[in-house]
């Protein structure tokens, strides 16, 4: 009977004096989710508050604008509003971000493919078809594939196309370069795309002037697809060039914020990039002007600039500082990104008239602000469908 006391003493004893077991702090839920995969939070952010502009966000500030006497409105307004032709409003930085956004998630995802032990060509295989569904999505929304018609059927330049090809072109770049061949190669891609619209004639093409369908791009665009093309021509063929350009920006911003780097260099770092690609690509658009349509060297530069000051300040805010709860309407739209461009794109009419159902009676009493209130709705229906998928961990990727 003494011995079985002494026992359990002794047990008792030594669970007395054993190092207790660390128990890490549970994750909030957007965190966790966020985190998930070695994900960065403010990558996620960044890409749902870009979205977001474009998802409900550019009607409401367009409907407030229109309705507005107020000249700072009016001028929020303009920069919803894509430019002509040449220079950029806020509204021609919202696709080059995403791509962006697209190019820091790639080293992550890529190295979690390589270290379960998946071979390069089964990589290419992922690609290729992540391409393809972009490329088909694409077509969805912009190139008549919804009508059944073949003769409607056009090889129409979309948002979808842009990201498919820079994604593509960073790939390749990515699986085959060291960080310093990357570096090189993004270089030249910029200076090849511009030396090639700058000094290679082509018929009805004058060198050095940049008008539309007047420049080399539109010419090979016409040349290979032809009657293919509907409505406004764009040079996507040749300007894939400079949409991997703009991913790979965002690789080497994935580089930096998974370095050892204090917080405090990694943030000078993504500002400093981001200075000099805005003076760099500011001071060759002397010569090489900022042209959205036809993504030129300098539109990446300058857009490049933007989104590196973008998610400095996102990183600084969310990673850093660790202020996370205002951004959790912008996570759920992150997460489930393209889900919410798709429905967007196809349904919003839908959502207004949802919306118009459950709040129109309010346009007696809000008068010329009414529009605006309607979109502001609508985009809410849109968001509480991306929240269900959330809440159930339902995350669509391609």
């Amino acid at each position: 009977m003494q011995d079985q006391r002494g026992q359990a003493n002794a047990k008792v004893d030594r669970r007395a004096h054993a190092p207790k077991r660390q128990v890490p702090p549970r994750a909030s839920s957007a965190e966790e989710v966020a985190l998930r995969g070695g994900r960065m939070v403010c990558v996620d952010v960044l890409r749902g508050f870009d979205m977001f502009l474009i998802i409900g966000a550019d009607d409401v500030v367009r409907a407030l604008a229109s309705n507005s006497h107020n000249r700072w409105m009016q001028m929020l307004g303009a920069q919803f509003e894509h430019v002509p032709w040449d220079g950029c409003h806020l509204y021609d930085l919202i696709f080059p971000v995403f791509l962006f956004a697209i190019g820091v998630s790639m080293p992550f995802s890529f190295d979690k493919r390589m270290a379960r032990g998946d071979s390069k060509a089964s990589i290419y295989a992922h690609v290729f078809k992540r391409v393809a569904v972009l490329v088909i999505l694409g077509a969805v929304i912009h190139g008549h594939l919804l009508s059944f018609n073949v003769h409607q059927l056009t090889a129409s330049y979309s948002v979808l196309m842009v990201l498919a090809l820079g994604y593509m072109v960073a790939s390749f770049i990515l699986l085959n370069l060291s960080v310093r061949g990357q570096i090189v190669m993004t270089v030249a891609l910029l200076v090849v795309y511009w030396a090639l619209m700058n000094y290679v004639p082509v018929p009805g093409h004058v060198v050095g002037v940049y008008k539309p369908g007047l420049n080399l791009g539109d010419w090979l665009n016409n040349f290979v697809l032809g009657k293919l093309q509907a409505g406004w021509h764009n040079g996507w063929i040749l300007q894939s060039m400079t949409n991997g350009a703009t991913a790979m920006l965002g690789v080497f911003a994935a580089y930096l914020l998974r370095s050892r780097k204090p917080d405090s260099q990694k943030l000078l770092w993504l500002l400093g990039l981001g200075a000099a690609c805005l003076l760099s690509g500011w001071v060759w658009s002397f010569w090489f002007p900022i042209i959205k349509n036809r993504w030129t060297s300098t539109y990446v530069l300058w857009a490049g600039g933007w989104s590196y000051l973008a998610l400095a300040l996102f990183y600084w805010i969310i990673d850093v500082r660790r202020y996370r709860r205002w951004a959790f309407p912008f996570i759920v739209i992150g997460m489930n990104a393209i889900v919410a461009y798709m429905a967007w794109g196809l349904f919003s009419r839908s959502f207004r008239m949802m919306a118009d159902t459950l709040v129109g009676g309010l346009a007696q009493y809000t008068g010329r602000w009414y529009d605006a209130i309607g979109w502001f709705v609508a985009m809410s229906i849109l968001w509480l469908g991306l929240y269900c998928l959330y809440r159930t961990r339902t995350f669509i990727k391609i």
